[in-house]
């Protein structure tokens, strides 16, 4: 997809903030300081309108991102981060369960998950909690520049064995430095449109 046009339109935390439009959803997932910002960015082309924190944690809200006027990436609070009280993850954890459980526009999950090590206790939780439900989910591996190309294939491995990965849900190989995968993405949540 060539992306043209993009924008955050809202920052939610409840169903009533949600965008009143029947245009299709993606969520994007991860725990914290993973790379979603750094994903949104590469995938609109757009150097900051995600913006990256060096503090994890910072999304605290459900971020609507308007694309090319035709669908919406939602960046969910990042999980798995210590130095948020308890009383505040489990608001996240409301307002996320909240979002995937009844918005019908969405239309899959994307789980960012870091290549260069085995997929978290959380990223398993989320992505069993994605499977439980039945949404469909696109499994981005991201910071493959990090990585040697020559153990691209050996980290695959552990992360599809980690997550247990279904054979309908598709694990792509992601860098927001080089833009590897980006076409892929695209071409991966398109079909689910």
């Amino acid at each position: 997809m060539k992306v043209t046009s993009s924008d955050i339109v809202i920052s939610a935390v409840k169903p009533a903030q949600y965008p009143d439009t029947t245009l299709p959803e993606f969520a994007l997932a991860g725990r914290s300081n993973v790379g979603k910002s750094s994903f949104i960015n590469k995938m609109l082309n757009r150097k900051g309108l995600a913006r990256i924190s060096s503090k994890p944690g910072k999304t605290q809200t459900l971020n609507f991102y308007l694309i090319n006027e035709i669908l919406h990436f939602v960046d969910v609070p990042g999980y798995g981060y210590a130095k948020v009280s308890k009383s505040e993850r489990e608001a996240w954890g409301k307002m996320i369960e909240t979002y995937f459980m009844s918005r019908e526009q969405l239309k899959a999950a994307v789980l960012i998950v870091d290549l260069r090590h085995p997929p978290s206790k959380d990223d398993q939780m989320m992505y069993n909690f994605l499977k439980h439900y039945e949404i469909p989910c696109v499994v981005i591996a991201t910071k493959a520049d990090k990585i040697p190309k020559g153990k691209w294939q050996k980290h695959l491995k552990v992360t599809k064995e980690t997550l247990d990965l279904e054979k309908s849900d598709h694990l792509i190989l992601f860098s927001s430095e080089t833009g590897l995968g980006k076409d892929q993405a695209w071409t991966v949540l398109e079909s689910y449109i």
